[in-house]
């Protein structure tokens, strides 16, 4: 039996950092660190809001701020939708990465990245180490930023999906958490991927090697 925080965890990441429903179009802009920022334009909708969050009254949409934004007619609350926001980390030992199977749907039993939700308190560098941790059982350290994913498949997916590279420190190899499985892979023996943000960091580390 698991607890309500774990239930709560995997409903949430069960429609996580989710990839795309079809092939995006990127525009990219230099970071300073020389970097990309990749934005796609191939973005569906959140869940909508209903109520409101303070009076609990019906919204409507109305035009506030530039756009069409759900709005409280009792008390005036506007509603600014917030993008969630994964962290994702690319970890390579011996010429293989670390993936991941999946537990929940969508992309069921395909293999990802170590990757999560950020929390509100959180870093984003400490998410990607925890939840390494969580699901492989490997503490591993950041060593740099790779890539900041734009993009939207499922409705209660990330929209933003923060990459980065690390290194094993410590731990014993074990799935843990969302997955059922857990290896190191040869980039030119991958099993089923999932979501096109793994496919990206695979293609990070051919390019490396």
């Amino acid at each position: 039996m698991i607890s309500l925080k774990k239930a709560q965890k995997r409903e949430r990441e069960g429609h996580m950092w989710g990839g795309y429903a079809h092939t995006p179009t990127y525009a990219s802009f230099p970071l300073w660190s020389g970097l990309f920022f990749n934005v796609s334009t191939s973005m569906i909708n959140p869940e909508p809001i209903n109520f409101c969050q303070v009076c609990g009254t019906r919204l409507e949409r109305r035009e506030s701020f530039g756009r069409l934004r759900p709005v409280c007619p009792s008390c005036g609350r506007v509603h600014f939708s917030d993008p969630k926001v994964a962290a994702a980390v690319l970890v390579e030992q011996d010429g293989q990465v670390l993936l991941v199977r999946r537990i929940n749907v969508p992309q069921q039993g395909k293999w990802t990245l170590p990757a999560g939700f950020v929390e509100a308190d959180e870093n984003p560098q400490q998410a990607a180490v925890r939840e390494c941790l969580e699901e492989t059982g490997l503490h591993v350290r950041i060593t740099g930023l790779l890539d900041v994913l734009f993009g939207l498949e499922h409705p209660r997916g990330a929209s933003i999906v923060i990459l980065y590279r690390g290194e094993v420190l410590s731990g014993s190899l074990s799935p843990k958490d969302d997955a059922d499985a857990v290896g190191f892979f040869k980039p030119d023996e991958l099993p089923p991927l999932a979501f096109e943000a793994t496919r990206k960091a695979i293609q990070y580390l051919r390019t490396d090697t």
